[in-house]
């Protein structure tokens, strides 16, 4: 299976709790800190969520 990095850009004050559970269920919490994770559609529907505080490399 593919992976993909992902990597937090923007900072997750002011934004709804479902969000914040989002970015740390990805592995993610500070802006800069990146996590590899297997390209699942679980892992797209999550990064979909918050594809305005995160950046995506394909792998």
């Amino acid at each position: 299976m593919s992976k993909i990095i992902v990597k937090q850009v923007k900072s997750l004050i002011g934004r709804p709790e479902s969000q914040r559970k989002v970015v740390a269920a990805l592995g993610l919490g500070r802006i800069g800190k990146t996590k590899e994770l297997s390209d699942t559609p679980a892992v797209r529907g999550m990064i979909a969520k918050v594809s305005h505080l995160v950046e995506i490399v394909e792998k």
